[in-house]
C-alpha cells in the first residue's frame, strides 16, 4: 500500500479528534507555518499520534536533495544518548534545516543528559525523539528543558468510546461517509489500535467501487472480514433486545468462526458495554444527550443502546451481569473449568444475561 501523505491540517484536525490540550493544535500550526522547534519529544501509549508527527516532520521539512544530506535517522536499541547529541550537533549541509529522527527512544539508556544538549540546543537541527509505550517524568530536569525550548507531546490511547467519532473523522476527510452500523463494526472488530484501524480504512477507501462515497456494513463484510450479522455489535444489539433466537445463533457462528470471533474481544467488549450501562444509572439527566455527556460519547446517537437497555435491565441485575462476565473471562482462562469450551462459556453467559 502506498504511503498516504499528510498535511499539517490532518494532523491538526487528529489531534482534535482525540481531545488534546490546545498548545498540540498550536504545533500543528506552527508546522503548517514553517514554525519549527529545536526538539520535538514524541511519547506516550498511542504510537499512531508519535508517527503521524514523526512521518510529517520527516517528509515536509526537507526536500528530497536535501534529505540525503540532512536527514538522519537512528534506533534507539542501536545508539546511545551521546550518538543521538553529536548527530543533533552537527550543521547542515546546503540546506537551513537538518532533521535527527530517534525511533524507539525509550530503549536509549540515560535519557536525561540530553537536558544538557537542550540548554544550548542548534537551532538549525529539529531533534524529533519517538518514544513509545511509556512517558518521561514530567517532574525531572529533562522534561522543563523540553517544554521550556521544544515540544513535549504525550501521545494518549483514545477510548473504546471514541473510536466511532475517529473513524468518522478520519473517513469525512477523504471525502467518505461511513454508515452508524458499518462505523461500530469496525470499532468493536478492530478495537483501539489506531495503526490498525487506519490500516482496515485505508484497505475500505481503495475497495470501494469506483464513484462511491459510502461505507454499508455489506463492504466491511466482504472488504475486512466481519459477517454483517453475526458480529459483536449484533450480539449486543440482540443483548439490548433480549432477543434469545438471535443472541443464540450469533454464539453458534461464533463457535464455527472461533479466529475471528475470539471470546476474549467478546467478553471484553460486553464489560465495556455493561459497566457504561451501571454508569448511565447515575446520569443526571436519563436522555441521550445526559447519558452522551455521563459516558463521555462523542454523539448522542452512541447512547441509544444504553437508553434501550436501561428499560430492560435494571441497575442490580446489570451488577449481577457484569459479575458473571468476570466469570466467564476466568473461566476462559482456565480457572475453575476443566472442560467447557469457549462457546458453551459464551452460551452459559448469554443465558445468565437474558434470564
Amino acid at each position: 500500500m502506498a504511503k498516504q501523505e499528510i498535511t499539517c491540517d490532518d494532523i491538526i484536525k487528529e489531534l482534535k479528534t482525540g481531545q488534546y490540550r490546545p498548545i498540540y493544535y498550536l504545533m500543528g500550526e506552527e508546522l503548517r507555518a514553517k514554525q519549527y522547534r529545536p526538539v520535538y519529544y514524541l511519547m506516550g501509549e498511542e504510537p499512531y499520534y508519535i508517527d503521524l508527527i514523526a512521518d510529517y516532520i520527516t517528509d515536509n521539512i526537507l526536500t528530497e536533495t536535501e534529505k540525503e544530506f540532512n536527514l538522519t535517522v537512528v534506533y534507539g536499541a542501536d545508539v546511545d544518548i551521546a550518538t543521538v547529541i553529536n548527530a543533533a550537533k552537527r550543521y547542515p549541509m546546503m540546506s537551513e534545516h537538518q532533521v535527527v529522527v530517534v525511533k524507539e527512544a525509550q530503549n536509549i539508556r540515560n535519557m536525561e543528559e540530553l537536558s544538557y544538549y537542550l540548554q544550548k540546543p542548534l537551532l538549525s537541527t529539529i531533534l524529533v525523539i519517538c518514544h513509545k509505550h511509556g512517558v518521561l517524568d514530567r517532574r525531572k530536569k529533562l522534561a522543563a528543558e523540553i517544554e521550556k525550548t521544544g515540544v513535549l507531546f504525550e501521545s494518549k490511547k483514545v477510548k473504546d468510546a471514541q473510536l466511532p467519532a475517529f473513524i468518522t473523522s478520519y473517513m469525512k476527510r477523504k471525502g467518505i461517509d461511513v454508515e452508524p452500523k458499518a462505523t461500530a463494526m469496525l470499532a468493536d472488530f478492530v478495537g483501539a489500535d489506531l495503526s490498525r484501524l487506519t490500516g482496515e480504512l485505508e484497505k475500505l477507501i481503495i475497495t470501494l467501487p469506483k464513484g462511491y462515497t459510502r461505507v454499508t456494513p455489506e463492504q466491511i463484510e466482504k472488504n475486512i472480514g466481519i459477517s454483517k450479522d453475526y458480529n459483536n455489535f449484533e450480539l449486543r444489539s440482540a443483548l439490548v433486545e433480549k432477543d434469545v433466537l438471535k443472541a443464540n445463533k450469533i454464539i453458534k457462528y461464533f463457535e464455527e468462526n472461533p479466529k475471528t470471533n475470539p471470546i476474549q474481544m467478546t467478553l471484553s467488549l460486553l464489560f465495556g458495554f455493561f459497566s457504561n450501562l451501571m454508569l448511565a444509572y447515575y446520569a443526571p439527566e436519563k436522555s441521550e444527550q445526559g447519558i452522551a455527556n455521563m459516558l463521555g460519547l462523542r454523539t448522542p446517537w452512541q447512547a441509544k443502546d444504553y437508553l434501550a437497555a436501561m428499560r430492560r435491565y435494571n441497575g442490580v441485575k446489570t451488577m449481577q451481569i457484569i459479575g458473571e462476565i468476570r466469570y466467564a473471562d476466568a473461566k476462559s482462562k482456565g480457572v475453575g473449568n476443566p472442560s467447557l469450551s469457549d462457546g458453551d462459556i459464551l452460551r452459559e453467559l448469554v443465558f445468565k444475561i437474558l434470564h
